[in-house]
């Protein structure tokens, strides 16, 4: 009988780097980080540029970005015709419905209110998951949705006694986080096959295409504005948009959708605190409070039913 020996590495030799365990983390931290900023961006662009234009703009500056990447260092891709109809569905509502809606709310609440509201969007995630991608619909999940419901009633509240009643922009930042859990259920079945990359660039040219219209206002609110907002528009393209996207699909393709949504519930508090350092501004107080069962909601939502041990059978 041959015995196989099992080569073990000498001492002191350092372990094999295993790229799933340190740098999925780090592409969510650059997302987060990113993101983030992008809240606070689109709120100091709010004189200069209208919603739809500064979509567009935004739109055209990433897919030119990962064009150029995703061709030089990945190829082509050739999505099949089921894949290209999930594609299309991303591009129109994540990247063109919304970017005109949470652009259009930023000029309607702060940034950091903003950043709370679009925190409905894991308990959706976590909903949606469950229906379409077999995950368990537990009572730990409807608590946590009542309570994230309440939350963003309360953010809603507070926003509309201190900025003149206008529930709009709540409204169209919550469309935001609608589209946005629907996306990322789109969007996880195609990271079996296609690099994160053309996923992001082919999604991102399609919202581009929806927000063509916007064209001619684009170029007219280009050429009044200042040098530093053109920048700052650029700026969305290139590192919250081109960086930012391709890195949370990226991550998407070692997380689960529901795990990974979770992680968002950092962006608020760093949204706040850049809203702070950069425009000056902070939520109104009773916004906190509901920012907080809001998240509160979404980590009940996402809390696993504790497993039962059954002792094996006897032989």
């Amino acid at each position: 009988m041959t015995t196989t020996r099992t080569e073990r590495p000498a001492p002191g030799t350092p372990p094999a780097s295993t790229p799933t365990s340190w740098l999925p983390l780090a592409a969510v931290a650059v997302t987060l980080v990113l993101w983030a900023s992008a809240f606070v961006a689109i709120r100091h662009l709010g004189a200069d540029f209208s919603a739809g234009p500064l979509s567009l703009g935004r739109l055209l500056v990433g897919a030119l970005c990962l064009g150029v990447v995703a061709t030089a260092t990945k190829g082509v891709p050739r999505p099949t015709r089921r894949e290209w109809v999930s594609l299309a569905a991303i591009g129109v509502l994540w990247f063109g419905v919304y970017n005109v809606a949470l652009n259009e709310g930023e000029q309607r609440v702060d940034a950091g209110t903003a950043a709370m509201l679009i925190q409905l969007s894991p308990v959706l995630v976590a909903v949606l998951a469950a229906v379409f991608l077999d995950e368990r619909f537990t009572a730990w999940l409807g608590l946590g949705l009542a309570l994230a419901f309440g939350g963003v009633v309360l953010i809603g509240l507070s926003t509309s006694q201190s900025q003149g009643r206008d529930l709009l922009g709540v409204f169209l930042v919550l469309l935001a986080a609608v589209v946005y859990a629907v996306s990322l259920i789109l969007q996880k079945p195609l990271m079996a096959r296609l690099a994160a990359v053309h996923v992001t660039w082919l999604a991102c040219t399609i919202g581009a295409v929806v927000c063509l219209p916007f064209l001619p206002t684009l170029i007219e609110e280009v050429q009044v504005a200042p040098t530093s907002s053109v920048l700052w528009v650029v700026y969305l393209g290139i590192f919250p948009t081109a960086i930012a996207f391709t890195t949370y699909a990226y991550a998407l393709t070692h997380m689960d959708a529901g795990s990974l949504s979770v992680t968002t519930y950092l962006v608020p508090p760093i949204t706040i605190v850049l809203g702070w350092a950069l425009l000056g501004e902070t939520p109104p107080g009773a916004a906190y409070v509901g920012g907080v069962l809001a998240l509160l909601g979404v980590a009940l939502a996402r809390r696993r039913p504790r497993r039962v041990e059954h002792p094996p059978a006897p032989a």
